[in-house]
């Protein structure tokens, strides 16, 4: 795990979210607090359990977005799940213990990708070796050198060749909601107890050395110890960030509600309180996974969470509603913004576009507007005011020079504005 201050955290963090210091701050603090108790005796480890967070806010102004960023700093296993898809035992769906093995799978896959980086250079050697039998079977020594040096060139990048690899084929399965844990694990035992098929295919050598590269270091790795530390990392640094956990609150003033919402919010109380779950990768306990809630609690209430759950989610934060000015700073001072991202996009079929301030602005005067009127979705809005100003743009090419100012921005977008029926189709 990074051991990054919370103070270096949160500059990270501005590099990508403009705004909601507050939740930044606290997020920060939780994720320092995973490695100052790293740090401490194995026996208090034990004790120590993780401050879950809940973050309060409309959507689209960052909360998943911090939460995902926040993995990426630790280098932690990170999901996103929705409260809304899972239901409560006794019922067709999937059950609350599927969020831990997704976070293992994603463990996992995160940690192969790790060792897979570490043996590549090795695995590259026996790859370049086994490209040089196909290419020269029966060759002298000599031979091999100087086919050696050419491949090293580059010289015999197309030539096509025929190799024996690995039959991976994934097969197609058809499982009950609910049942995919049982059917990975069933495909697991079947394609461990059955030795892998060997099939011949025709490729050019640039395609059959990375097919060969991938093989290689698959023998180069142990996955026993892939699981292993798949499943500590998953245990001890894992993040799970459930969204739309208002809609499971309960709610008496609320007619028409999920009637199993309570349920399954009884049901998650194990998982996020600390329960062992049976993964393919092994059992994983989550007594120090971090759990972040998330909803917009515009009708239901936290006090309306049950209890228990209320108190799983000790840390509250409300996120703010973005501001015209938020949404101005979002367009232009993120490292990959909004604005450079249709720059580069646009630039690939030779259109060069320039965004003014004016025009900056003039989106995110739009944008703004429509969300106070509408409906208030955040910084999303700006995609949806942004593909409308630039419709003509993207649909074109090689159109040179472009300059999206305030006067091009109100020629694409006040007449949409200024119709609610449009408004509402439209942006």
């Amino acid at each position: 795990m990074i051991s990054l201050t919370p103070n270096e955290i949160v500059n990270q963090l501005d590099q990508h979210i403009i705004g909601q210091t507050k939740a930044k701050r606290l997020v920060a603090v939780a994720l320092r607090n995973h490695y100052r108790r790293r740090q401490l005796t194995e026996e208090l480890q034990k004790d120590v359990t993780p401050k879950n967070i809940l973050m309060i806010g409309p959507t689209g102004v960052g909360k998943t977005e911090i939460a995902r960023r926040l993995a990426r700093l630790a280098n932690a296993p990170f999901i996103k799940v929705e409260a809304t898809k899972f239901t409560e035992v006794g019922y067709v769906g999937r059950d609350v213990e599927s969020m831990v093995r997704d976070l293992a799978q994603a463990s996992y896959v995160m940690v192969e990708a790790e060792m897979l980086e570490t043996v590549k250079e090795n695995a590259a050697k026996e790859a370049e070796e086994t490209l040089l039998d196909y290419l020269l079977p029966s060759g002298s020594a000599e031979g091999r050198d100087k086919m050696r040096e050419l491949l090293e060139k580059g010289d015999l990048e197309e030539r096509v060749i025929e190799i024996e690899v690995s039959d991976d084929k994934p097969r197609a399965q058809v499982m009950m909601p609910g049942m995919e844990e049982m059917g990975m694990n069933l495909q697991d035992m079947l394609s461990n107890a059955m030795p892998k098929k060997k099939v011949k295919r025709k490729l050019t050598v640039k395609e059959a050395r990375k097919v060969l590269l991938d093989e290689e270091a698959e023998k180069l790795i142990d996955y026993d110890e892939v699981s292993r530390v798949a499943v500590d990392r998953a245990e001890n640094s894992g993040i799970i960030f459930i969204d739309e956990i208002d809609k499971i609150a309960s709610d008496d003033s609320r007619s028409g509600g999920d009637v199993s919402g309570e349920g399954v919010q009884r049901d998650l109380l194990p998982v996020v309180e600390g329960t062992q779950v049976t993964t393919r990768y092994g059992a994983v306990k989550t007594d120090h996974v971090l759990f972040i809630g998330a909803g917009a609690f515009s009708v239901a209430k936290p006090s309306d969470l049950i209890p228990e759950m209320q108190g799983r989610f000790p840390v509250r934060v409300e996120l703010e509603e973005l501001t015209e000015a938020d949404l101005e700073r979002i367009l232009k001072e993120p490292e990959h913004s909004l604005t450079m991202q249709y720059v580069e996009l646009l630039k690939v079929d030779g259109t060069n576009i320039n965004f003014t301030d004016s025009g900056i602005k003039s989106i995110a005067e739009y944008s703004a507007q429509v969300n106070k009127e509408i409906e208030d979705i955040g910084a999303r809005r700006l995609h949806t005011v942004l593909e409308t100003v630039l419709e003509d743009a993207s649909f074109g090419t090689d159109l040179g020079d472009i300059e999206i100012n305030g006067e091009y921005v109100s020629s694409k977008l006040e007449a949409i504005t200024q119709d609610e029926d449009l408004s509402r189709y439209i942006l």
